[in-house]
Parts: structure tokens; C-alpha cells; sequence
């Protein structure tokens, strides 16, 4: 192979390698973000209310107390959900010869130590709490949305699952 060859197909591994990678890198600075003093429910509770009375109409305050707690616990939910999908997507891409399982074990694995560390942060924030049972929700959004990806796969494109890149 001839060098202009060699640099070309390494320049096409290295965008390969940050289109695998910068999602992951996004969703995790975007959780980091989520985990300051700014996003604790002592202040979003003002906005998030002001949403939900605009579309749903008014709360008392005993609802919306229970009704902000669902929306913040299914945000823990989806929003790492989606950086599960996103790890896993990243393992895919990088790692095309290991079986879907494996890849998707190492997603849960890079979700579960996110999740761990926001919580271990939160737990120095005056405002916020760090607890396991958020870890616990945050790695079954990630495993309900990567099971759900494995399914639409299995049914739409199950060669996909088998692929030898």
C-alpha cells in the first residue's frame, strides 16, 4: 500500500473513530451540565411548572410536587437511555466483529460509570442529592432502549446483528 493510501485510509479511520465518539462525548458533557447547582429541582421547578400549566393547566402544589418529581426522574430515564444508545452505537461502529451483546454490555458499563460519577458529584452540591436509585434508573433507561434497538433490529434487519465488517 502505497503511503498516500496508507494516510488516506487513516484519515477515513480517524472520522470514523470521532463519528463513533463525539456523540458520546456531547451526551456525557451534557449530563455534566445537567448535574450543577443551576438544574437541581429547586430551580427548575419554576420553569418546568410554567410549561406543564401553559400546555395542561394549573396544579396545586401537592400535584406539581409529584408531578415535577416524574418529570425529572423520567428525564434520569431518557436521558440516559439515549447515552446508553449512544455508547452502544460507539461500540458498533469501533468494534463491528464483537457480537451485539458484548458491544452492548460495554454501553451499559460506560453508562453505569457516567451515571455513578453525576451522582458522586451531586452528592457535594448543596442543592442536589446523589443516590444509587438514580444509577439504578439511569442504567435501565439505557437497557429498556438498548433492548428495544436489539428487537427493531432482530425483526427489521437481523443481518445486521451477524455482520462481519
Amino acid at each position: 500500500m502505497s503511503s498516500s493510501n496508507r494516510a488516506a485510509a487513516s484519515d477515513r479511520g480517524a472520522r470514523r473513530w470521532l463519528s463513533a465518539w463525539l456523540p458520546v462525548l456531547f451526551g456525557v458533557c451534557v449530563i455534566a451540565t445537567e448535574s450543577t447547582v443551576y438544574f437541581g429541582a429547586d430551580h427548575t421547578t419554576g420553569p418546568l411548572r410554567g410549561i406543564w400549566e401553559f400546555v395542561f393547566g394549573h396544579l396545586s402544589d401537592e400535584r406539581w410536587e409529584v408531578t415535577h418529581h416524574l418529570i425529572r426522574k423520567t428525564g434520569h430515564f431518557v436521558g440516559y437511555g439515549l447515552l446508553g444508545l449512544m455508547w452502544l452505537r460507539a461500540w458498533w461502529m469501533t468494534r463491528p466483529r464483537a457480537p451485539f451483546l458484548y458491544n452492548a454490555l460495554l454501553a451499559l458499563l460506560g453508562t453505569a460509570l457516567v451515571a455513578s460519577g453525576d451522582e458522586f458529584h451531586q452528592s457535594f452540591l448543596p442543592n442536589r442529592t446523589g443516590t444509587y436509585h438514580d444509577v439504578i434508573l439511569d442504567c435501565l433507561g439505557a437497557l429498556v432502549l438498548m433492548s428495544a434497538t436489539y428487537v427493531i433490529l432482530r425483526i427489521g434487519a437481523p443481518r445486521r446483528l451477524t455482520r462481519v465488517a
